[in-house]
């Protein structure tokens, strides 16, 4: 099922939103391949299970057909996206360039997920709550492929931006602002979030225990 196909459409906007969020996603899972040394096939493998990972998780959950297996784009462009980063060099990728690429298909896919989520008919709450897994589960995918620690686990923000991009945008259309304003607001509001959180390192008040934020792991958000 293609965005086109839902009961009630999603805007045109949004379905660019998804896409988008495919493609960077599916960059970074490149780019974490990359950093490894990896081969090209191994790159389209990273690429497509962090591109699509989120959305097959949420389709599953609501009981939608996995969007990818019913439309060609999402794979082609996962492929697309290994490909860019295989036949770039290094030095294009600065050593946060996987943060910033993680940060655009984070708050892209928590608005794209919601959306569909409530096109569905989904209470707009849960479908935030979807739009959060479309936008983390992809980056955890990724950095279990990859052997790292999982970017939920950092210490600054993440799935906070991600909560705040689906949120609004569950709030604002549910209370009957267009879709196109409601998801440039969500975006935006939830990039800027993440980019503080990239460049400032904010993180949310972590739970104290009778250790050391650094024998704990420092929190997370």
């Amino acid at each position: 099922m293609t965005p086109q196909d839902l009961p009630v459409p999603v805007d045109a906007l949004l379905s660019a939103m998804g896409l988008v969020g495919i493609f960077v996603f599916a960059a970074s899972g490149a780019l974490a391949a990359a950093r490894l040394g990896q081969t090209l096939v191994t790159f389209a493998f990273f690429a497509i299970a962090t591109g699509v990972g989120g959305g097959t998780v949420r389709d599953l959950l609501i009981g939608a057909p996995v969007f990818w297996i019913h439309d060609v784009r999402p794979a082609l462009i996962c492929l697309g996206a290994s490909l860019v980063v295989w036949m770039t060099p290094e030095r294009w990728w600065s050593e946060r360039a996987l943060d910033w690429l993680d940060a655009v298909g984070l708050v892209a896919f928590a608005v794209f997920g919601t959306a569909k989520a409530m096109s569905l008919d989904i209470p707009p709450f849960i479908s935030a709550l979807m739009g959060i897994i479309t936008a983390c589960v992809g980056g955890i995918i990724r950095d279990l492929l990859a052997g790292q620690p999982s970017i939920v686990l950092r210490p600054e923000i993440y799935v906070t931006a991600a909560a705040l991009s689906a949120g609004l945008y569950a709030l604002l259309a549910s209370i009957g602002m267009a879709a196109p304003w409601a998801a440039v607001l969500a975006v935006i509001a939830g990039f800027i979030l993440r980019a503080v959180a990239i460049v400032r390192g904010l993180a949310l008040p972590h739970y104290r225990t009778g250790n050391s934020p650094d024998q704990a792991g420092g929190p997370s958000g």
